[in-house]
């Protein structure tokens, strides 16, 4: 069984222990996710470069903690909608690769229908 597939596992025995499924329902879980990577920029807000770069030295544990709790919900919901998340992003990633092609992209920041 696949890492992601443990992780999974863990999460949702977890939450079926608390009888917390009836709670997750795709609105619910797509809020969540997004409140969690809004909790994950607050680590990032108002700060420089150098204040960023600092603050991920002394408080990276924080922010683990955050980019975790963004992963749980990745997670939970392409569990519940029954979405094989290791496939959708290696098809995501083919997908980049043909928007994207290193001879246009390299070192570019320009969104692909701009190359």
């Amino acid at each position: 069984m696949s890492e992601i597939k443990n992780l999974t596992k863990k999460i949702v025995k977890f939450n079926k222990a608390r009888d917390w499924e009836q709670f997750h329902n795709p609105k619910d879980l797509a809020l969540s996710l997004s409140l969690e990577a809004s909790e994950l920029l607050e680590h990032f807000q108002w700060k420089s470069k150098k204040e960023m770069e600092k603050y991920i030295k002394s408080d990276k544990k924080h922010v683990a903690k955050e980019l975790a709790d963004v992963f749980y919900w990745v997670l939970l919901m392409s569990y519940y909608l029954k979405i094989d998340i290791a496939k959708a992003l290696e098809k995501k990633m083919k997908e980049n690769e043909k928007k994207y092609p290193v001879e246009k992209a390299k070192g570019k920041n320009l969104k692909y229908n701009k190359l």
